[in-house]
């Protein structure tokens, strides 16, 4: 059974899997599928049409929302949050991501498991954030951008350059200035291994072999 408050509007055709609340106000859109036990706070917004300026947006519920957009379980997306389908794939969100209020994930998206995205975190089009990766609050993200897997992006950065594996960057724009070896140890990463690429990234030497061996 999901729990889905009056106020929501639920649109023909959107795939729900079981155990999920859909919280008051919310909106989701054809076209969206969600797995199990989802929290969706107020007002969020799900599957809305790409922001495209050559898509044909939609007039009516049988028209196209775009190429779709897959949620998988256990995730919480707080209040007033918006996911917009892809325009040439699905938008995907993952199992286990903590997506905080006002949120922006723009289209053909793809955020791996247990991402963590602070509240005012903006994604735009075609970025794709690694499994575990953490933005903090406020941080942009420019198309076609990729956040590593395990990466920390401190709050306010403009991320306008691919962010390695594991780092851990801030400024505008974001800059490497370490690793995020907190974040590694918890993923069960050798505290040798997490100083070892943290070196690396602080002194600007070659990092490539360690990465290639910690994501096998």
């Amino acid at each position: 059974m999901n729990t889905i408050h009056p106020s929501a509007h639920v649109s023909r055709g959107v795939e729900l899997g079981s155990g999920n609340v859909v919280g008051p106000g919310v909106v989701i859109h054809p076209g969206v599928r969600l797995g199990d036990d989802n929290w969706i706070g107020a007002g969020v917004v799900l599957g809305a049409p790409p922001e495209v300026r050559s898509f044909a947006h939609p007039r009516d519920e049988e028209d196209s929302y775009g190429a779709g957009l897959l949620i998988g379980s256990q995730n919480v997306i707080r209040e007033a949050a918006q996911v917009h389908q892809g325009s040439q794939r699905p938008t995907e969100i993952g199992d286990g991501a903590f997506i905080m209020n006002q949120v922006y994930v723009a289209h053909d998206g793809n955020i791996g498991n247990g991402v963590t995205l602070a509240s005012s975190v903006l994604l735009a089009g075609h970025v794709t954030v690694g499994e575990r990766a953490n933005l903090g609050l406020g941080v942009a993200v420019h198309q076609f951008r990729t956040v590593g897997v395990g990466a920390m992006v401190g709050m306010g950065s403009v991320v306008t350059a691919d962010v390695p594996a594991f780092a851990k960057v801030y400024g505008v724009p974001a800059r490497v200035v370490g690793a995020n070896v907190v974040g590694m140890q918890r993923s069960g990463i050798s505290i040798a291994d997490a100083e070892d690429l943290d070196r690396r990234y602080r002194d600007g030497t070659a990092f490539d072999d360690v990465l290639s061996r910690l994501l096998g």
